[in-house]
């Protein structure tokens, strides 16, 4: 059986999930820091398919700085699932699943938008492990009020993002 994984490609792929997954579970815990630790310094971000204005290479900070806008959600749940992973020496892409609930209480009663589609995250090794370097989400469908991006200032003011 030689086209069965090696060791090392599985320990790899175990070690990018590790990473996708904490990126999940950095942003819904708002843990700044752990978000921080699995970028690189620069970051091409790719969120066409939920702001045409975010398509462009920023500083992990900066990264960090946009995620800081969930945490005028009383609650965001970001599900990753079926990683599926391609691996070239010390480059490697994981395209995941993504199901991210985001909800909000208002005045006037409480408020849901879902999520639906994947993540492609690209990925590099380094001295510290696997580092997201850039990343794609594409939004295949939704449910629910999207004015909570709007109200949260997300999305849809001039000058946002």
């Amino acid at each position: 059986m030689t086209d069965q994984p090696g060791m090392q490609t599985l320990l790899d792929r175990a070690a990018i999930s590790d990473v996708v997954i904490a990126y999940a579970t950095a942003v819904d815990r708002r843990d700044w820091p752990l978000l921080r630790s699995i970028f690189t310094d620069r970051v091409f971000l790719d969120f066409r398919s939920f702001d045409p204005r975010l398509y462009r290479e920023m500083s992990a900070n900066e990264v960090i700085e946009l995620a800081r806008r969930l945490s005028a959600f009383d609650a965001t749940q970001h599900i990753s699932a079926n990683h599926v992973h391609t691996l070239e020496g010390d480059r490697a892409t994981c395209v995941s699943y993504m199901q991210a609930g985001h909800f909000l209480r208002r005045p006037d009663g409480e408020h849901v938008c879902f999520l639906y589609g994947y993540y492609t995250h690209a990925l590099v090794r380094t001295a510290e492990g696997w580092k997201i370097d850039r990343y794609a989400l594409t939004i295949t469908a939704q449910h629910g009020d999207p004015r909570v991006f709007e109200w949260v200032g997300f999305r849809g003011e001039p000058g946002s993002a």
